[in-house]
């Protein structure tokens, strides 16, 4: 089974950009769904952006679409969220997930803390 670990969180001004890394564990990589979700205290989990195991069918949700960029490097077991014009709403921590298919993943990381001060 797949195993995941992200990176990348910190403390950043409204404005400001992070690019968050997810490295995962195994051989199949590639046959995975990936998706990115935070949850802000208080808050339930929410979907911020999914990737198709090729790379291709993207998915973001409404008020991170234009700022964040979900990619992929299979070579390298890799999945990543580029965002950028953080924005002080965007503060949570954020889960990188695995799946057979975008919309439904099984596996999910640590975690990391994403901070935007206003």
């Amino acid at each position: 089974q797949v195993q995941l670990v992200e990176s990348g969180g910190g403390s950043v001004p409204a404005g400001g950009s992070l690019r968050l890394s997810c490295a995962a564990s195994g051989r199949t990589f590639s046959r995975f769904a990936m998706g990115w979700f935070r949850q802000a205290p208080g808050k339930e989990r929410e979907f911020v952006g999914g990737i198709g195991g090729s790379g291709g069918s993207k998915s973001y949700r409404d008020s991170v679409r234009g700022r964040f960029t979900i990619s992929r490097d299979n070579a390298k077991n890799m999945v990543f969220l580029q965002m950028n014009s953080l924005k002080p709403e965007d503060t949570a921590v954020y889960y990188c997930a695995a799946g057979p298919t975008v919309g439904l993943y099984e596996v999910w990381g640590q975690g990391t803390q994403v901070t935007v001060s206003s």
